[in-house]
């Protein structure tokens, strides 16, 4: 009786540790074009509202992060967008961001934020507005192989008395998000051909 006790132990300690971990954040995409389906993964901040599905689909991007109550406005919101890689490189990517908002906010200042992402090259840039409004933007490139690019983004209204905590939980999201190519499990296949 002793061993099957310990033996049914065993097994609940191994489900428990397979399962995934509340803060555990995953986007997925379809295949388009040459790029394969993708998954981007990394760890929401303790007290981050996840959310792929019902906000982030609604304003058209692939996955936000969001503390307390969903506003529908952008402050302190972290924002993932991933797309078919169409630039030749990163930095392309990053100059054609930087233009753009120049054009929108002429009296704006443009500077480097540094990222370390062990997964893969990131580049990021934070955007000082003459709205009182700064934009931290970062690009990561997983490869040519993946055929995408992603950015991770974030709002944060100027004087904001939050602004260092809540860009250290952005950094942190960024540094820890990886690539990999996503393959959808039996049961999301089984089920598609059901339909």
């Amino acid at each position: 009786m002793r061993w099957l006790l310990t033996g049914l132990l065993l097994c609940a300690g191994a489900a428990a540790a397979a399962a995934p971990a509340d803060n555990v954040v995953e986007a997925h995409g379809p295949a388009d074009g040459g790029a394969p389906a993708w998954s981007i993964t990394t760890t929401a901040p303790a007290g981050w509202t996840k959310d792929c599905c019902t906000y982030a689909s609604a304003i058209g991007v692939n996955y936000v992060l969001y503390q307390g109550e969903w506003t529908g406005k952008p402050d302190r919101v972290m924002v993932l967008n991933v797309w078919p890689a169409k630039l030749s490189s990163l930095d392309d990517e990053l100059q054609d961001d930087r233009k753009h908002y120049l054009q929108t906010d002429p009296a704006g200042k443009v500077g480097d934020f540094p990222i370390s992402n062990a997964h893969m090259p990131c580049k990021g840039v934070m955007y000082t507005g003459s709205d009182h409004v700064d934009d931290v933007v970062v690009f990561c490139d997983p490869g040519k192989s993946a055929g995408i690019r992603y950015s991770w983004s974030m709002t944060i209204g100027q004087g904001d008395p939050k602004t260092q905590a809540v860009v250290d939980a952005f950094k942190q999201v960024v540094e820890k998000s990886s690539y990999t190519k996503y393959v959808p499990p039996p049961s999301a296949v089984k089920k598609a051909a059901e339909h």
